[in-house]
């Protein structure tokens, strides 16, 4: 049941105006998009509510065959589109064919050790013995930076690629230009109109780069290297007496990077998930294999897997262990080496949630007292006793809890900051600490509209919160003026089977720019409800025909949502949700995960 309209022509679902988290729920089609997906249904003889996800997500009546079966080979521009790139097919190329040692700097999150992960491995296949390095996080910060770069010349390499990073460092490779040690960028970050001077440096977000593959992540792009790589040495016949590289072999890798930088999945960011997720599915990388085990990833393999299991044990290495792990584990084929490397990297992730725990609760009564106080349009937090590697998931948690900006920054003995930002939509948080750093409120900072870094002094923390305040509230306002949860179909327990799961997969998978479907749940009765693990709710709902369907609602226990669950048992609640596959014990299930929950006595039909 549909309630009436609202101020859009979305109408409202169920007639819930405000819900436990203090949500409209409104259709996610809009009229135009409802005649859309009548046409894809009628025109390619889809059922209704596939119909309805794809339309509701912009694809078009002609498109829709295409993207239920996304084609790698179609959708895969020719990589001599992107601006600078043959030139850097040329020079790794000329390494390769000489046997020249090849230096590999990477990022120290996902996307960087997995981007360094396939061109080491590409390289490796070649006969080559590449070298890696990951700063650390600490000790050397993000980007290259001269002493590695000296290192790493002085280890013998005569080529440097640089990988995730590198488009802004302008100091770092005038080290290398007086090693006469080339240099190849390889990047996917923001960038201004000046360039350092390098051999080549290929990035889609170039102001000159026309390719319009800006939405790629940086192991996206390197992927696309490695195909016009492989091209390049095809024709100068590096193949004539071996087989080529397995490219498709390297597609687990490039989802993991992709899902993990929470790039949108479109396009080609799709097709590279979707096949890299059946890659991953055969468990071929040694590596990546003993870490969803670690993480005690079941079934078929899924964005939630590599967003929310493995991808945080890769980070957990560059944010309180060895930053290198991560693309030493995607790297290594000894399965002994790979389980060592794996047990190690969740024994960090389980010592950075104890961390995170602390910090948490610390910035959380922080955020509360300013908000109560001053209630700032950007939440500012901050402690010497903060490690600086955890403080972006603390700037991630203030601002899911307190709905605006936040930022958590981990000061060192001398007063100086490292904080990390997160924005919400509507809110360009890089822009203003660009500007920020411009004042001379920062030493230095950027990032890019929803995530930003920066340094700071600590006699700067109230200028800056000043700064922000007058620079952001009037955008924090409009994006806070309403809140609405987008709602796909009306469902009951009874509909929620394994065969809807499997028609809706068929449209995945889901993430970033291309969100899970969202659907509600009438009147349902809460059967169960209780406190399970660390403060989350699991429950029970039932249909009036008495089917039910088990649902878990995460770190909800204090939420909204959570009480209201906890204390409606018994009682016929509105739900709204995501349906997943269970496979706890081997036979699978579909299980509801709740995001809001809405007294249907207080709903206006």
């Amino acid at each position: 049941m549909l309630g009436t309209s609202g101020e859009d022509d979305r109408r409202l679902v169920l007639g819930v105006s405000r819900s436990a988290n203090d949500n409209a729920w409104r259709e996610r089609l809009s009229v135009a998009d409802a005649r859309a997906a009548m046409a894809i249904s009628q025109t390619h003889g889809l059922p209704d509510v596939l119909a309805r996800v794809l339309a509701a997500r912009g694809v078009l009546p002609d498109d829709a065959p295409a993207f239920l079966d996304p084609a790698l080979k179609l959708l895969m521009p020719d990589p001599s589109r992107l601006v600078d790139m043959d030139a850097a097919v040329e020079r790794v190329a000329d390494a390769v064919e000489a046997g020249r040692k090849i230096a590999i700097f990477g990022d120290y999150d996902v996307d960087g050790a997995t981007s360094s992960a396939i061109l080491a491995k590409y390289l490796q296949w070649l006969g080559l013995e590449p070298v890696i390095h990951i700063p650390d996080r600490i000790i050397e910060g993000y980007g290259p930076n001269g002493p590695a770069i000296e290192a790493l010349h002085q280890g013998g390499a005569e080529l440097l690629v640089t990988l995730d990073c590198g488009s802004t460092s302008f100091e770092a490779f005038e080290t290398a230009g007086r090693l006469s040690l080339d240099v190849v960028v390889i990047d996917h970050h923001q960038v201004g109109e000046t360039l350092p001077d390098v051999r080549a440096l290929v990035n889609p977000n170039r102001q000159d780069d026309l390719s319009g593959q800006g939405h790629l992540a940086a192991v996206g792009v390197t992927f696309l290297f490695l195909v016009g790589l492989n091209r390049e040495l095809r024709r100068r016949g590096a193949f004539a007496s071996r087989p080529q590289p397995d490219l498709m072999a390297l597609l687990d890798l490039v989802a993991l990077g992709t899902v993990c930088d929470v790039v949108p999945l479109q396009g080609l960011n799709r097709a590279y998930v979707t096949r890299g997720l059946a890659v991953m599915h055969q468990r071929r990388n040694h590596g990546l294999t003993a870490l969803a085990d670690a993480a005690r990833v079941s079934g078929r393999p899924a964005p939630y897997h590599l967003g929310f299991l493995v991808g945080p044990r890769i980070n957990a290495g560059g944010r309180i262990g060895d930053a290198a792990l991560g693309a030493r584990l995607l790297t290594t084929e000894d399965p002994h080496e790979a389980r060592a490397i794996a047990e190690r990297l969740d024994q960090l992730n389980s010592e950075r949630q104890t961390m995170e725990a602390v910090m948490l609760e610390q910035a959380g009564a922080e955020a509360a007292y300013a908000i109560e106080t001053r209630d700032p349009a950007v939440l500012l937090t901050g402690s010497p006793d903060w490690h600086p590697g955890i403080v972006g998931l603390i700037a991630s948690r203030l601002k899911e809890a307190h709905r605006r900006p936040a930022f958590a920054v981990a000061f060192d003995e001398t007063g100086k900051g490292t904080g990390s930002g997160r924005s919400i939509p509507g809110v360009d948080l890089g822009k203003a600490v660009r500007q920020a750093v411009d004042d001379g409120l920062l030493e230095k900072g950027g990032g890019h509209a929803m995530a930003a870094g920066l340094t700071v002094r600590r006699e700067k923390i109230a200028d800056l919160e000043a700064y922000f305040n007058e620079s952001l509230q009037a955008d924090v306002e409009a994006a806070t003026a309403s809140r609405e949860l987008s709602v796909d179909a009306a469902l009951t327990a009874t509909g929620a089977t394994l065969e809807l799961l499997e028609l809706l997969e068929k449209a995945g998978p889901y993430g970033a720019g291309h969100s899970e479907p969202v659907f509600a749940f009438p009147a349902h009765r809460i059967s169960y409800a209780d406190v399970v693990g660390k403060g989350h709710v699991r429950a029970t709902i039932a249909a009036g025909d008495g089917a039910g369907l088990k649902a878990i609602c995460f770190k909800a226990e204090d939420k909204p949502h959570g009480k209201m669950l906890l204390e409606g048992r018994g009682r016929g609640l509105h739900v709204a949700g995501t349906l997943s596959i269970d496979t706890w014990q081997g036979s699978p299930k579909v299980q509801l995960r709740i995001l809001d929950v809405a007294d249907p006595q207080k709903s206006r039909l």
